[in-house]
């Protein structure tokens, strides 16, 4: 363990990637507005996106649109890719602190409640992919987050265990009980109400108020 840190030196960092690494709130609120007008439902505004949404498609669809569901999840799809790519916009300083992580720590990935396939074009088209081992998304792993099959699933042949050394960075609830079921690190990133409920139930979790402050532990904890 650093001197500088009480937590141990991470082996692994596990990120979440919607509103973690990268800002997609304006177009998930597009994709899902273009979503309730096509089901004939009131769309929500963009303070109830940033709300509602955490789960993957597959876990919350079901309660919104009820049969029809896997209807609204392709129009969803169809409207998110049709802008995802010339409107993807980093988060400050994300590229910077992914640059001096890879440096450092032995092994990054992404756990994600994103479709794997958009994900990892959305990784690509960035120039990031070269900084991940692993690129976890929904339906990659037999259930999604909360559930930590996708952190198993990251983790798997590294020989890499689940423990205090594995760190999970996300912005949600759902990335904080992800991360303490699979027996990781909760650090929260931002400043989400129920995701700072969540991590205030679990006294071993760290709170990063932005990449600037993550990234400023991590030198610490390498000196």
């Amino acid at each position: 363990m650093s001197k500088n840190n009480q937590f141990p030196l991470p082996r692994a960092i596990l990120f979440d990637w919607d509103n973690t690494l990268v800002d997609t709130w304006p177009l998930i609120h597009g994709a899902l507005v273009e979503t309730f007008e096509s089901m004939g439902q009131t769309p929500w505004t963009l303070d109830e996106v940033k709300s509602k949404v955490a789960k993957s498609l597959r876990d919350s669809f079901p309660a919104l649109f009820h049969e029809r569901w896997e209807e609204a999840a392709k129009i969803y799809q169809d409207a998110y890719l049709a802008r995802h790519l010339k409107n993807l916009q980093a988060m400050p300083e994300a590229a910077r602190l992914l640059e001096a992580l890879h440096k450092r720590v032995k092994f990054l990935g992404i756990v994600s409640n994103k479709k794997g396939p958009s994900l990892r074009l959305e990784l690509k088209h960035l120039g990031w992919d070269r900084y991940f081992d692993a690129a976890i998304g929904s339906q990659d792993a037999e259930h999604d987050k909360p559930h930590p099959a996708p952190v198993y699933l990251a983790l798997k042949g590294t020989g890499i265990e689940p423990g205090p050394d594995v760190w999970f960075v996300g912005d949600s609830a759902v990335d904080i009980e992800c991360a303490v079921a699979s027996g990781c690190l909760p650090v929260l990133y931002g400043h989400h109400p129920e995701a700072v409920a969540a991590l205030e139930k679990h006294s071993h979790g760290r709170h990063a108020h932005d990449h600037i402050m993550l990234e400023e532990w991590l030198r610490a904890a390498f000196v």
